[in-house]
């Protein structure tokens, strides 16, 4: 079978689920369970997509890292030409060792500390996202203690509720902790002309997340780039617009964003201002390429309930408790004789919140079982913790013929590791 026929990831062939030219079942046998399987594949088709639609202005593509900084898939993004969306330092280390250039990393967040702004100023980053006038007052400080130029962007709140799965993934309205009141940003720009530490280089726009209409962004992007004109006729010498990302993908199978449409209604409002355009998108270029896959440990009826137990749960994807976000799972291998049933499916870890499904209709399985929980390449293993007493996953990326360990699986060594131990000096261990 050739890499190239089955362009979906994780395509089912001959009653078994595979990655590249393997079967899901031997990785999982060979790297245990829970474990994250990737295609690097699935990833550089999701990043040419974006790429090619947005050709015509050249964007820098900057991948948001809190999606997921698995080494190996950043390293494959750079080689692809991709920039970086970060908002830590942890971030911008990953990124450091991943070899993407600092002048294609923006910072973003709402809390950066001095330590994080002076670290950052020293790698060269393209711009900082700020996201109050605290912070900008702050970076200025900071800026001018190390004699350098701060550049940056004020992220606009245009006050515009997107409508996306969950309260928590709307950023863009008035009630949210992101972004600056857009009454507030030209004032700024102004004041910032003044200070020896700063230089406005862009302005910045991020509405939500898992967005599947291109409308929102159309709205925001008007809003942003009439304060960016106003904004350049009092002085600030901006070069680049950024749109932020959230861009929506499909949990089950429904209707998803569209790259091409969504190009089509923002490049000629950024052709028109003759800004740069950046964009954030990290779940749309690594959701769909990531797999959970789990074992199950027992099948369990209590009163009208049937729970299907596996060995990864709430500290593996959190998704589920969290935002009540939806994964489709299917079993690994078919058994066709398995009747189909309404179940739960649950983890092993101590709260009644630890479930992957609620009243789902699965093929019911078997003790020893794996099965597959899609669309887990964003905020899986991201979000994932130690928890009780929990080992982290193993990660594994597979490349066509190609299989890499991108992450050892945490071993009970890792989880104590920088605790303190019986016999140490606490004040030594103060002083590391």
């Amino acid at each position: 079978m050739g890499s190239g026929v089955l362009s979906r990831p994780f395509p089912r062939v001959d009653g078994e689920l595979r990655c590249g030219e393997y079967s899901v079942v031997e990785l999982a046998d060979r790297f245990g369970t829970p474990v994250f399987i990737y295609d690097a594949q699935a990833v550089r088709r999701r990043y040419r997509e974006l790429r090619d639609a947005f050709a015509e202005v050249d964007p820098l593509i900057a991948y948001s890292v809190k999606a997921n900084g698995n080494l190996k898939l950043l390293h494959l993004l750079r080689e692809e030409g991709a920039g970086a969306d970060i908002v830590s330092l942890g971030e911008l280390s990953r990124c450091v060792r991943a070899g993407i250039a600092a002048d294609r990393i923006v910072f973003a967040g709402v809390g950066k500390t001095t330590v994080e702004m002076a670290a950052a100023l020293e790698a060269g980053i393209y711009a900082f996202n700020v996201e109050s006038a605290g912070e900008l007052h702050l970076l200025n400080d900071v800026a001018q203690e190390m004699g350098v130029e701060a550049p940056f962007a004020l992220r606009v709140n245009p006050d515009i509720e997107a409508r996306t799965p969950h309260e928590y993934t709307r950023t863009g309205h008035a009630r949210t902790k992101f972004g600056i009141p857009a009454d507030e940003v030209l004032e700024l720009y102004r004041w910032a002309l003044e200070q020896p530490g700063l230089r406005a280089r862009g302005i910045d726009v991020h509405i939500g997340s898992q967005i599947l209409d291109p409308g929102p962004y159309e709205r925001a992007l008007g809003r942003v780039l009439d304060l960016a004109r106003r904004a350049q006729d009092a002085g600030s010498e901006l070069e680049f617009v950024d749109l932020g990302g959230g861009y929506g993908v499909s949990y089950d199978e429904e209707e998803e964003m569209s790259a091409s449409r969504l190009a089509e209604q923002i490049v000629p409002l950024v052709r028109a201002s003759g800004l740069r355009l950046v964009l954030e998108p990290g779940r749309y270029i690594v959701g769909e390429a990531g797999m959970l896959v789990t074992r199950v440990q027992f099948v369990k009826a209590s009163g009208e309930k049937t729970f299907v137990i596996t060995d990864g749960g709430m500290t593996e994807l959190l998704r589920p408790s969290h935002y009540q976000g939806y994964h489709r799972i299917e079993p690994v291998r078919s058994r066709p004789e398995s009747p189909m049933l309404q179940v739960d499916v649950v983890g092993p870890i101590c709260e009644a919140g630890d479930f992957l499904a609620r009243d789902r209709e699965l093929a019911l399985p078997l003790r020893g079982d794996l099965l597959g929980v899609r669309t887990a390449g964003a905020y899986g293993f991201t979000m994932s913790s130690n928890y009780n007493g929990r080992t982290r996953a193993a990660e594994v990326v597979v490349d066509a013929e190609a299989v890499t360990l991108a992450r050892r699986r945490e071993s009970l060594e890792d989880l104590v590791r920088g605790e303190w131990r019986p016999g140490d000096d606490p004040l030594e261990r103060a002083a590391e």
